[in-house]
């Protein structure tokens, strides 16, 4: 084989059985340790960037991208907005909205809620909603009949089923000869929706827009008009247009509301990146200690080698070619796991919920009950890159230790 003097010895170092079976134990530790850390470290960022997906997709599939309100909190002519609003080419869709708080009552059950008033028609538009209903439909809301769609866990706090009555108290209150009383109005139970995010299940419901309006005395009037895009990335920029062209209306997009969820997953993935880092980092040490005890135990084939005239760097090459391996082959053993592990997370969880008979993440603790994975080349990449460099970085002491290695001193004893 015509191979270069360096990497053909360092190969042969490599697989020959060695006569301290010690090494032979570190060197598998090694390969053992950075495929673990590299595995650890594609599975942990493919969770967090399905997680920040899964909750962006279903916050926003009940918030919208863009909102275009009054300051005073009444927009009286909502289609003409829409009109113009429409004409930016990244809008594809907008619906009226009124937002408010109010406390639902159901016997002795009661709780706070954010009150949603929509218009059936324009809704599907900018939310995905009607895509989470568990019962009923938006339909089902019609202008007059005071009917109301509730979120499970809000449904489950009231102790409620589709076709119960809950009542609505609102912070508005009524004169009467009596003093000031709130007002109260009797709401039927038309359906239910489950978003799979904990704060909006548990605290949202849904109402006709006309009803809402009346009943917080909008006078026909709504909050605002909701707005969809079609890239929610372009949300800011649309932001900064409306704003320019919108002057006597406020002007507010996901990631003025929302960013705090976002800012703390990319938080925690650097984190995380960071500390599984480390896992890496052992293992290189352990590269370190392995070429250490390999230059000790080659010290006379070394010797030779310089004597036979070959230069300091050649020897240098041998032994980091020899640590490069360890470091190769446990790189794209983590690498293999690592792939397949994260592309079947979906599968493995449950198993091990069901194996261990618990859940790892219980409603009401965390926002998505489900552990999602989206496997990303970049992150792959990076990864595999960072393994294979500190891998090299870890062989230069031992490799420079070896390279001067003094002919005399080591053949003396011999």
């Amino acid at each position: 084989m015509n191979l270069p003097l360096e990497l053909f010895i360092g190969l042969r170092y490599t697989r020959a059985k060695r006569r301290n079976h010690f090494i032979s134990f570190i060197s598998l530790i090694s390969m053992l340790g950075i495929a673990l850390g590299v595995m650890a470290l594609i599975v942990v960022l493919s969770v967090m960037n399905g997680f920040e997906n899964e909750l962006r997709g279903r916050i926003l599939g009940m918030v919208s991208h863009v909102t275009v309100s009054s300051y005073d909190g009444r927009l009286q002519d909502w289609q003409a907005l829409d009109e113009q609003v429409s004409a930016n080419p990244a809008v594809i869709g907008g619906a009226p909205y009124v937002e408010a708080e109010a406390m639902l009552s159901n016997r002795s059950s009661v709780s706070g809620a954010i009150i949603r008033g929509i218009d059936p028609v324009f809704e599907p538009e900018v939310s995905e909603i009607h895509e989470h209903m568990t019962f009923g439909a938006l339909t089902d809301l019609q202008a007059g009949e005071y009917g109301i769609i509730l979120g499970s866990g809000l449904a489950n706090t009231l102790d409620v089923v589709p076709g119960d009555r809950v009542t609505m108290i609102t912070p508005q209150s009524t004169a009467s000869p009596v003093g000031f009383l709130p007002r109260l109005r009797r709401f039927k139970v038309v359906g239910l929706f489950e978003i799979g995010v904990y704060e909006y299940d548990r605290s949202s419901a849904i109402i006709h827009h006309q009803d809402a309006s009346k009943l917080f005395r909008l006078d026909g009037a709504v909050s605002g008009l909701r707005l969809k895009l079609s890239d929610m990335d372009l949300a800011p920029l649309v932001r900064h247009e409306l704003n320019q062209s919108l002057i006597e209306y406020w002007v507010s997009d996901w990631t003025l509301r929302h960013s705090n969820y976002f800012k703390a997953v990319q938080t925690e993935k650097t984190v995380m990146f960071i500390i599984l880092s480390l896992i890496v980092a052992v293992a290189a040490f352990n590269i370190v200690s392995t070429l250490v005890m390999v230059v000790t135990d080659k010290q006379s084939d070394i010797a030779i080698l310089r004597t036979i005239g070959a230069s300091p760097l050649s020897i240098m090459w041998i032994f980091m070619v020899q640590g490069t391996i360890i470091g190769l082959v446990g790189t794209l053993l983590g690498l293999c796991s690592g792939v397949v592990v994260a592309s079947h997370v979906e599968v493995i969880v449950p198993a091990l919920e069901e194996f261990f008979n618990a859940q790892f993440l219980p409603k009401g603790v965390y926002p998505i009950t489900e552990l999602p994975s989206d496997l990303q080349q970049s992150d792959v990449i990076k990864i595999s890159l960072l393994s294979f460099f500190v891998s090299i970085v870890a062989t230069l002491y031992p490799a420079l230790r070896a390279s001067k290695t003094r002919p005399a001193e080591a053949l003396s004893y011999e």
